[in-house]
């Protein structure tokens, strides 16, 4: 019986290759969780209409009742997550805590978007600046 790696050898410049892209995909995710403006505050939109604001400073629970059903978010130590959420998948769960500016959770089944926003708000100017 042929096996599929029989004869293989591993040369010095198959391990430098693979070297080189664990190092890169290793500088990659560094620079994903280094990089990038705290968030400042936090807003919240279900369908299109903006629900509130909220510092990310200042912890708090905030109940949502909705016409699609009811989500719990929370903000403690500068950062949100939505907690208990009454949608099927609970993705928006799942998907934990946010801090960044830029950053989302979504609920689909709500119809919720839960954005981090910056100082003054200027990160969803540029979001809105090259989408058009």
């Amino acid at each position: 019986m042929k096996h599929m790696f029989d004869g293989v050898i591993i040369k010095k410049a198959d391990l430098l290759l693979l070297a080189a892209a664990l190092g890169a995909a290793v500088l990659f995710a560094l620079y994903l969780l280094l990089s990038g403006e705290r968030g400042s505050s936090v807003q919240v939109v279900c369908d299109g209409r903006l629900l509130g604001e909220y510092s990310l400073q200042e912890d708090r629970e905030i109940p949502l009742s909705l016409e699609e059903g009811r989500n719990l978010l929370l903000i403690r130590d500068g950062k949100v997550w939505m907690e208990e959420a009454e949608c099927p998948d609970r993705l928006c769960v799942r998907q934990g805590a946010v801090s960044r500016a830029g950053e989302s959770i979504i609920c689909l089944p709500h119809k919720l978007t839960v954005s981090v926003t910056g100082r003054n708000g200027a990160d969803q100017e540029a979001v809105d600046a090259v989408a058009g």
